[in-house]
């Protein structure tokens, strides 16, 4: 009696293994779109993902854009104080400061309103880290403040896009909705390849910033 060459343990077993990871690579490769549509629009409405913002115009054709918000149960001027001192030097970023500072960050984000930190202005520098800084490029206190970075030119850039990133408060449910948008504009072919998985560093570290930022103006705002 004769028998097929698939009916053969280890084929058999071989084909069935090839079969499940066909099937897991197909759903995934289904399944990713909407993850990362979900990661770069967390919080956000259908209508703030939608809308022109603050900001937009200084990279007008982005080719990776991310809007992610919170509520925030306080009033505009009393989160914008929060949102002012943001930066390395400054107040920090209300995020992960333990995972920054393995990148040598030195970002030690602050638990109270500093005066000093409040007077931002237009052209000062917006620091990521001691050697790394974007410029201020928009400040309308209490509803935006626009961070950019623009490379000199592609064969320049040390950082493959130009790259723009927007804190925006609009009234809110509960107070204050506060929008946080970055926008990237490639200057190489092979940008979209540090965009992609840094988008995914960003929607965790600006998830715990939103909450960061919320938490210290809610408190701010009771005392």
């Amino acid at each position: 009696m004769s028998t097929s060459l698939l009916d053969r343990s280890p084929l058999r077993t071989l084909a069935a293994t090839a079969a499940a990871v066909g099937v897991a690579v197909a759903t995934t490769a289904a399944a990713y779109p909407r993850a990362r549509h979900w990661g770069r629009t967390f919080g956000a409405t259908a209508a703030e993902v939608a809308a022109t913002l603050e900001g937009d115009s200084f990279v007008p054709d982005a080719d990776a854009v991310t809007t992610r918000a919170v509520d925030v149960a306080a009033p505009p001027s009393a989160v914008w104080p929060w949102v002012a001192q943001l930066g390395q030097d400054r107040g920090g970023f209300y995020s992960y400061d333990a995972l920054e500072n393995l990148a040598g960050c030195d970002i030690h984000s602050a638990d109270h309103v500093e005066p000093a930190w409040q007077d931002v202005r237009v052209g000062d520098p917006f620091r990521l880290h001691p050697d790394l800084a974007l410029s201020v490029a928009l400040v309308e206190p209490p509803h935006a403040l626009v961070a950019l970075g623009r490379a000199p030119s592609a064969e320049e850039a040390a950082v493959p896009f130009d790259f723009s990133w927007a804190f925006v408060l609009r009234p809110g449910p509960l107070g204050t909705r506060l929008v946080v948008r970055e926008r990237y504009a490639y200057l190489t072919p092979w940008a979209a390849a540090v965009v992609e998985p840094a988008s995914w560093v960003s929607l965790l570290m600006t998830e715990r910033m939103l909450r960061g930022i919320r938490d210290r103006a809610e408190r701010s705002a009771t005392t």
